[in-house]
């Protein structure tokens, strides 16, 4: 049996734990550079903020409805959300951290008697012990597992936030009830051809007359999810998360930018943190792409969102080697008397580091690796980055808009939480 345990209302259930004043009260969360919201709580939804709307379009509405809103703090949250796991295994050993707020759980080999019982003790504990509400979806296979947290999640009046799906009578009701476009892998591009071939639920999908079509259209990822629609479980746990293929650091500036040294002071950093990312993942990369977004309504061209790629001669995961390709990237995009409003550096063709090719004539110069060894051991020990390449701008941090931003309480200890005993 496979559970699918998800976070309720995630980032706004962490900013609730240490701040239960807002707890029953409208919270919406706005995205990086207090962009747009990203995440909304029960009160907040029923009042009609939409997600994904620009912060500034609906401020006033926001004001209106006393709503409280907050900058996303990520420390924060993916804090919290370790805890979580954290928990989760004490259930079984086997947990996929699927995101920041999903876990899938697989119970071969333990003697469950009951399932329903055991999702309760599991909502019971992260709820006691972290202060997050989440809801549980047990079922045979990790497809219909995420069926059975949907209807969890629905229902939290009848179901209590734990719903298994342990019979054929469950499980056909449940894919009779759940919308084709709700399903787990059918994404917004297959949902008109889906629905053109008169299969409107997840029930419809399992019926042998659409498997031709099914194979055909969608492959074996289709029949791989039609198989778990129907209970053969043909999706296992994946407990080792592979390295990501490539690693993208892109941003709004806080401000409008022209000035060309402000841009590349800019360009080194995300290229300097693309590399942080590459070591921490013990990877190395050949290629680097820098983009940059200029004002569309200032701009002097058609073009206002382009980019560049380069490659290296030598695979690396050095600050100073891909920084310097970024800004010469840079050189080559840059239009003096532009305005620009974002920029980024993505850094692919990634290899693990112990496979980098060594080359005969030219390589990265070794004093590289012990320079990165000592910059990454003090941000570990700091967790701020004070030792910089000359192009960065010292006196600047992360310059990102959090206008709303709560403190991050288990992660900063000039920043944790002081409680006055009397």
């Amino acid at each position: 049996m496979y559970a699918l345990v998800d976070c309720n209302n995630f980032y706004a259930s962490c900013e609730r734990v240490f701040q239960p004043q807002y707890a029953g009260k409208p919270v919406v969360i706005l995205s990086n550079n207090d962009g747009c919201i990203i995440s909304r709580s029960e009160e907040a939804k029923a009042l009609g903020i939409p997600m994904g709307a620009p912060e500034f379009k609906v401020r006033d509405q926001l004001k209106q409805l006393n709503v409280k809103v907050f900058s996303s703090n990520y420390p924060l949250y993916g804090d919290l959300s370790q805890r979580v796991m954290n928990i989760l295994r004490q259930f079984t050993p086997n947990v996929e951290e699927y995101s920041i707020d999903e876990a899938f759980l697989n119970f071969d080999g333990l003697a469950i008697a009951d399932y329903h019982d055991y999702g309760v003790q599991m909502k019971k504990r992260v709820q006691k012990w972290i202060s997050i509400p989440i809801c549980v979806g047990i079922a045979p296979t990790k497809g219909l597992s995420k069926v059975a947290n949907k209807i969890a999640k629905k229902f939290q009046e009848r179901t209590g936030g734990v719903y298994v799906i342990d019979n054929d009578e469950k499980r056909i009701k449940a894919l009779k009830w759940t919308k084709i476009e709700d399903v787990w892998g059918i994404g917004y591009r297959l949902i008109k051809k889906v629905k053109a071939q008169h299969i409107h639920t997840a029930y419809d999908f399992t019926l042998p007359q659409h498997e031709a079509w099914i194979k055909r259209e969608m492959g074996v990822i289709g029949l791989r999810l039609r198989s778990e629609l129907l209970g053969r479980s043909v999706l296992e746990l994946e407990e080792h998360q592979d390295s990501k293929k490539s690693i993208a650091i892109t941003r709004s500036f806080e401000k409008k930018l022209s000035d060309y040294r402000e841009i590349r002071e800019r360009i080194a950093t995300f290229a300097s943190v693309c590399a942080e990312k590459l070591r921490k993942q013990q990877s190395c990369c050949y290629s680097v792409i820098v983009l940059l977004v200029k004002d569309k309504q200032r701009s002097k061209t058609k073009r206002y969102y382009y980019s560049q790629m380069e490659n290296l001669s030598f695979a690396s995961n050095s600050n100073i080697t891909i920084s310097n390709m970024a800004v010469t990237i840079l050189e080559k995009l840059y239009e003096p008397n532009e305005v620009y409003l974002k920029a980024g550096v993505i850094v692919t063709q990634l290899l693990p580091q112990d496979q980098k090719q060594l080359h005969l004539f030219e390589d990265e110069n070794p004093k590289h690796l012990k320079l990165m060894e000592v910059m990454d051991a003090y941000h570990r020990k700091t967790g701020e980055r004070k030792i910089r390449l000359g192009s960065q701008d010292l006196q600047k941090t992360w310059k990102m808009k959090q206008q709303h931003l709560s403190p991050n309480y288990t992660t900063n200890i000039k920043e944790i939480m002081e409680v006055v005993c009397r």
